[in-house]
């Protein structure tokens, strides 16, 4: 075979990879072909190295359209979440969270409690974006944001079919959910969103107030004795009750720029 033909026959594989999406392969192939004749591998050993290879990217891509269409607040990862400044939470528990495997496939939830900065939203971003490297769909949304949604879905009569829509989502995150008025057309949207998952697709809720004021989102207290029910009935519940984060971090910054220099200066003569 002269090098016209390998040439041909490069380009013909070319267009056929892209045809047949294998992203993988095509960024590959030749140099892994290179080393195959070098080497002297067996076609077994060559073709099963290109099907890795394509595993690999295909993996890496899943993850990044995951990462995307999850909307996590950015620079939010349990590596830099500080367990020291919430010891109530059990670093090997949100580990095992993390894993996914036995709540979520059971549809059951996380109800994340405490005050405003105790750092609630940093923990449900950084469980999420644990979940989407294990292999999960995750969409984190402030729960005005999506209550606004459903409720236009409602006015254009295809609320069940947004509702629906959700459920690709093995994780849906509701922050900030005690920020939803008390208004009817709210609530009724955001209690049907709770029951259509109720025991078939997982929420985490964070909330500021614990259950005994939940009677400020909704309406009237069956609802939400019935919204809670559902939430409770399979679920893990983690409180944060410690100082907020925010408030510590001001504090700090304060006393650092009030504090005096550690070593005195001298100013030279002029």
């Amino acid at each position: 075979m002269n090098a016209n033909d390998g040439k041909i026959d490069a380009a013909r594989l070319e267009l056929l990879l892209g045809e047949l999406r294998l992203p993988g392969v095509k960024l590959v192939w030749a140099k892994l072909a290179a080393t195959a004749d070098a080497e002297g591998w067996p076609a077994a050993r060559f073709l099963a190295s290109l099907a890795e290879q394509e595993m690999v990217e295909r993996s890496r891509r899943r993850f990044e359209r995951h990462l995307e269409e999850a909307r996590l607040p950015p620079g939010k990862s349990l590596a830099a979440f500080d367990f020291a400044a919430v010891p109530m939470i059990s670093k090997a528990q949100i580990n095992a969270l993390a894993a996914g495997d036995a709540w979520l496939d059971k549809g059951a939830n996380l109800l994340c409690f405490g005050p405003p900065g105790a750092g609630k939203s940093h923990l449900a971003a950084a469980l999420g974006l644990a979940l989407i490297e294990n292999g999960r769909r995750v969409l984190f949304v402030r729960t005005t944001d999506l209550v606004q949604k459903l409720q236009i879905a409602r006015r254009d009569l295809v609320l069940e079919a947004a509702i629906t829509k959700l459920d690709k989502y093995q994780l849906l995150i509701l922050d900030d959910i005690a920020y939803v008025t008390k208004d009817q057309a709210e609530t009724s949207v955001l209690f049907e969103l709770i029951s259509a998952r109720y025991e078939r697709r997982s929420l985490m809720i964070t909330a500021n107030q614990p259950f005994a004021e939940w009677g400020r989102i909704f309406p009237d207290q069956a609802m939400t004795l019935a919204a809670i029910d559902r939430l409770v009935h399979h679920s893990t519940i983690l409180e944060m009750n410690v100082d907020s984060y925010r408030r510590k971090e001001a504090i700090e910054s304060s006393r650092s720029a009030d504090r005096p220099p550690s070593k005195a200066t001298i100013k030279s003569a002029t």
